[in-house]
């Protein structure tokens, strides 16, 4: 009777642990996904009542304050000074530049608008993977993935809009440091831990976000409305913070450019939240283009190692 050699054993339980693995990072980046979806249209309530400025230094305030509480509980070591560059880049790109670029952009466009050019993200995010992360997905992955987001651009021209007006632009730009912030803060989650890294970039933000806060007060607080309210709330705990602590997980544990594909998932979701809560309409070509950014996700997840 032949038994399995030693190497065999070894082999396969590799390989399974590279399927759980695998399977764990896409577990934490779709619920990281689900919470962002409801980023953009808590943001749209929000901004009708409440300045930009005011919403971005906020909802990072509130968010570093719980950050606080989450590194001194479980009592964190302070990252090392190596490490400090790459906490101010997901500083700059996911607590302040994207949430203020969409805050502004969400004054002129509408959030089922907006959601739509979320699905240049995996684009994005897999281009910096490569950069800052070191992956090499294959040739064809980046042919699905300019796929999705020739989607997504066709799509907007298709609308009568121009890519010169304000708020597509102010997307786009928010697109561009956000999916730089991604893969900075996945690429340290494998030296931090996720919770770690948007715990860390939300303090090194925390001083500035606090004073910036207090000098864009609104002059009467008390008018707004509880729904923009519950908004704030929403972006400042979820979106801020909890949903950062699945996804950085996910990316660094399941691939940057892999697990950046289930972005494309995030205008689906959106959109129907949209319509939903805020009584958008969203057009039977938006829901045409939004499945096909969504069909990019299967070929692309092939080819991305």
């Amino acid at each position: 009777m032949a038994f399995p050699s030693r190497t065999a054993e070894i082999e396969v339980n590799v390989v399974d642990k590279k399927n759980a693995g695998s399977l764990s990072g896409w577990l934490n980046g779709l619920i990281g996904v689900v919470i962002f979806s409801g980023s953009l249209p808590a943001t749209r309530v929000a901004v009708q009542e409440i300045d930009p400025l005011f919403l971005t230094f906020i909802r990072a305030s509130i968010a570093g304050m719980l950050a606080l509480i989450l590194v001194l509980s479980f009592r964190e070591q302070c990252p090392k000074r190596s490490q400090i560059g790459s906490l101010v880049i997901v500083a700059l790109g996911v607590v302040i530049g994207f949430p203020l670029l969409t805050a502004m952009a969400l004054q002129s466009v509408t959030s089922a608008h907006s959601i739509v050019f979320l699905g240049l993200l995996p684009l994005a995010t897999a281009i910096f993977g490569v950069i800052r992360g070191g992956e090499r997905p294959q040739f064809a992955f980046w042919i699905f993935s300019i796929i999705g987001s020739l989607l997504v651009v066709g799509f907007a021209f298709s609308q009568n809009v121009s890519i010169s007006q304000t708020g597509d632009l102010l997307m786009l730009a928010a697109i561009v440091v956000c999916g730089l912030g991604y893969a900075e803060g996945a690429k340290l989650s494998r030296e931090l831990g996720g919770w770690q890294v948007i715990c860390w970039a939300l303090l090194i933000s925390l001083p500035f976000m606090l004073l910036a806060s207090f000098t864009t007060l609104p002059v009467t607080p008390g008018s707004i409305s509880p729904e923009c309210w519950f908004a704030l709330g929403y972006v400042s705990v979820f979106s801020m913070l909890i949903g950062f602590i699945f996804w950085y997980k996910g990316l660094a544990v399941g691939g940057i450019a892999a697990v950046g594909q289930l972005q494309l998932l995030q205008p689906f979701f959106g959109l129907a939240l949209a319509a939903t809560l805020l009584h958008e309409t969203v057009s039977v070509l938006m829901v045409i283009v939004t499945l096909g950014v969504i069909a990019c996700v299967v070929g692309s997840r092939k080819f991305a190692r």
